[in-house]
């Protein structure tokens, strides 16, 4: 039997797993509070004290750990990568990225260009995962 909590638990879980798994399309809170089955404010508050952020913020920076590795990895344009993630606008790409890692996605990609890779992908993916933010 599952008690109260965990019930909320897993359905934000729901929530949050089809966020990771479609960042890259557009998502209102409104459709991921359907998933958790609750009302739009009462989801965002239930997010923010599970997972210590707002959704909107967990999915901004979810974006910008997946453009992290595109800058990282290959050598498409910052503007396709600012679209292949999710985001519409460059600007507001180019804001968010800055909050979050502390430097423009140019900047970010001149930057590890020069740092070696010494750990497989996934562990250095880890180390460098962006830090959940106050919103």
């Amino acid at each position: 039997m599952v008690s109260e909590a965990e019930g909320v638990n897993l359905r934000l879980l729901r929530a949050r797993n089809h966020m990771d798994r479609r960042y890259a399309e557009p998502l209102d809170v409104e459709q991921l509070a359907a998933l958790a089955y609750m009302s739009r404010a009462h989801f965002i508050r239930e997010f923010k004290r599970v997972f210590g952020e707002t959704p909107y913020r967990y999915l901004q920076r979810r974006r910008v750990e997946r453009a992290m590795f595109l800058l990282r990895h290959g050598d498409a344009s910052v503007t396709e990568i600012c679209m292949a993630v999710g985001f519409s606008s460059l600007g507001t790409f180019s804001r968010t990225f800055s909050e979050i890692v502390g430097r423009s996605p140019s900047a970010y990609r001149e930057w590890v260009a020069n740092q070696p890779q010494v750990a497989p992908t996934s562990f250095a993916m880890r180390w460098s995962r962006p830090a959940g933010g106050k919103r």
